[in-house]
């Protein structure tokens, strides 16, 4: 009953494998759910905060993952840990788009001028509750 109503708790008996393969495919089903695939050039990219499981995952679709790899997305999250353990899931995500900004800018991979005046997806956090 305790793991009911105490997160802290009932993560300690949530196994680290466990919580990535979860993560990871609520990742991809948030990603697909919600079309981020649906740009000109395949460059949308997706990253979670998952709260209870204090656990960060990036999903970059297929244009920019042959130009990004998973390692070089390792920093991005890294900056962001440190803020999800003190629950500051807010602050952890600004400074996740910062440092996916940063790396995006210096493979040279920035807005492009002649991309158009809007972007393809929304400019809008996805807020969800999860899966239970």
């Amino acid at each position: 009953m305790l793991a009911v109503f105490v997160p802290a708790y009932a993560r300690f008996f949530l196994r680290s494998t466990r919580r990535d393969a979860e993560v990871c495919r609520y990742a991809e089903a948030l990603f697909l759910r919600h079309e981020l695939f649906k740009t000109r050039e395949r460059n949308g990219i997706l990253i979670l905060v998952s709260c209870f499981e204090r656990k960060v995952e990036i999903l970059a679709d297929v244009g920019l993952h042959r130009r990004v790899s998973d390692a070089e997305w390792r920093p991005v999250i890294a900056r962001m840990t440190p803020l999800l353990r003190e629950r500051r899931f807010a602050e952890a995500l600004q400074e996740g788009l910062a440092a996916a900004e940063e790396l995006l800018a210096a493979k040279a991979l920035n807005a492009r001028v002649d991309a158009g005046p809007e972007n393809e997806l929304p400019d809008r956090p996805i807020d969800e509750a999860g899966e239970s």
